[in-house]
C-alpha cells in the first residue's frame, strides 16, 4: 500500500474519532484530500463517502452500549436530509476559497454560543423530544442540514448546542443523536455529489477505513467516560479549530 494511502487512513482515524465525540474532523480530512490533488469540490464530495460509513459505524457503536434516541433522531434526520440536498447542490459549484472564510465565522459564533450558553443542572435534564420542542428541532435541523450538505465541517458542534439546550439531552445522548442525523443527511449529500461527478470513490473508501475505525472506538469510549469528558473534549476541539481557521 502506498504511503499516501496510509496517511489517508491515519488522518481518517483521527477525523472519525473527533467527529463522533465532538466535531471538526472534516477540517483534518479536507486539507489532506486537497493536498493529494483533488479540487475542493471533489474533496468535499469524496469526504462524504467516509462520513457516511463513519456515522453508520458510530450509530452501531452507540447502540452496542445501549444509547439511542430513536425515533427522535429519525425525525431530525429526515428533516436534515431534505436540507442537505439543497446544501450539497450549492457546494457543487462554489469556489474553494469561500470555504475557510465561512467556516471561520461559523466557528467563532459557535465559541461565543458555548461561552454564553445558559447553565443547566443535571436535575433539570428532563428530555424534551416531543410536542413543540420536537417541531422546533425539526425546523432547526432542516437548516443545519443545508449547512451539513454544503460542507459539514463544524456541524457536530452546532448540534451539541441545540440538542442539550432545546431538547435537554445529555451530551452522550446528544452525540448519539448527532451521529444518527449526520448519517441520514449524508446519504442525500453523497447522492448529489455523485450525480455531479464530484466524488473520487477510491480515496473516499480508503479514507472511510480510518474514519470508521475512529468512530467505533470513539462512540464506545464516550459512553464509558460520560458527559464530563465529552464536554472537555468539545471545548478543546472548538478552541483549537476556531483559532486555526481565524489566524492560519
Amino acid at each position: 500500500m502506498e504511503l499516501e494511502y496510509l496517511l489517508l487512513i491515519g488522518v481518517g482515524f483521527l477525523a472519525g474519532f473527533v467527529n463522533t465525540i465532538a466535531g471538526g474532523g472534516t477540517l483534518l480530512t479536507m486539507p489532506m484530500l486537497i493536498f493529494m490533488g483533488l479540487p475542493p469540490s471533489v474533496a468535499n464530495g469524496t469526504n462524504r463517502v467516509a462520513i457516511l460509513i463513519q456515522t453508520a459505524i458510530g450509530v452501531k457503536g452507540f447502540q452496542s452500549k445501549g444509547v439511542t434516541t430513536h425515533p427522535f433522531s429519525i425525525y431530525l434526520g429526515i428533516s436534515a436530509l431534505f436540507g442537505s440536498l439543497i446544501g450539497a447542490q450549492i457546494a457543487v459549484d462554489i469556489k474553494g476559497d469561500t470555504f475557510n472564510k465561512i467556516l471561520a465565522i461559523i466557528m467563532v459564533l459557535v465559541v461565543l454560543m458555548l461561552l454564553f450558553k445558559p447553565k443547566v443542572s443535571i436535575s433539570e435534564l428532563v428530555e424534551r423530544t416531543t410536542g413543540k420542542y420536537l417541531y422546533i428541532s425539526i425546523i432547526i435541523f432542516f437548516f443545519l442540514g443545508i449547512y451539513g450538505g454544503f460542507i459539514n465541517a463544524g456541524i457536530g458542534f452546532m448540534m451539541l448546542i441545540v440538542l442539550p439546550y432545546v431538547n435537554r439531552l445529555s451530551l452522550v445522548k446528544s452525540n448519539a443523536t448527532k451521529v444518527a442525523v449526520v448519517c441520514m443527511y449524508t446519504i442525500g449529500a453523497v447522492l448529489m455529489f455523485a450525480l455531479n461527478d464530484k466524488i473520487n470513490w477510491k480515496y473516499g473508501l480508503i479514507l472511510a477505513i480510518g474514519n470508521a475505525s475512529g468512530a467505533w472506538i470513539s462512540s464506545r469510549w464516550s459512553v464509558k467516560k460520560g458527559d464530563k469528558m465529552v464536554k472537555v473534549f468539545v471545548a478543546i476541539m472548538i478552541s483549537i479549530l476556531s483559532i486555526k481557521l481565524w489566524f492560519f
